[in-house]
């Protein structure tokens, strides 16, 4: 497979999400790391945006929440190379109506090389990193229509 480079600004775009029993704990972790957070371009879905603009008096971008999109914003945003950070504190001991979406959304962040947190000490290390604060080149595969990520190509079948 063939490598393209995508340089990783040193602002990144960072998206925060947080499921419900989790939201707490990414307000302490963001109210912590607000000093990093200001350097940065925020986003988040649905109630944990409003919430992190009100504790944090940050702008952050807001979508729709987790359940009804707002996974699939930030996996579309990522896939167009406009979030290049995830921040995702979810809960995997919980169940959840949208678990396909959280699924899909952890995977387009592999899939397209981001980092990647989905605790407080992955997150604790990321946003400590000094990689953060400078740019960073990123290695993403080359994807061409003839090829599949399931290793196929359509012409096989």
């Amino acid at each position: 497979m063939e490598y393209t480079e995508i340089p990783l600004q040193a602002k990144k775009h960072i998206a925060l999400v947080a499921h419900d029993n989790k939201k707490n704990d990414l307000l302490a972790w963001a109210h912590y790391n607000r000093g990093t957070l200001t350097h940065h371009h925020l986003y988040a879905t649905g109630t944990t945006g409003t919430l992190l603009e009100r504790e944090l008096n940050l702008p952050i971008t807001k979508l729709q929440s987790g359940p009804l999109g707002g996974d699939q914003q930030i996996g579309a945003k990522i896939a167009a190379g406009e979030i290049n950070c995830l921040i995702f504190f979810w809960d995997p001991l919980e169940p959840h109506p949208h678990d396909p979406d959280v699924k899909a959304l952890l995977r387009i962040a592999q899939v397209w090389n981001i980092p990647i947190a989905t605790n407080r000490t992955s997150a604790d290390f990321l946003i400590s990193s000094p990689l953060m604060q400078e740019t960073y080149q990123r290695r993403v595969p080359v994807y061409r229509p003839e090829e599949r990520l399931d290793g196929i190509a359509p012409d096989e079948k």
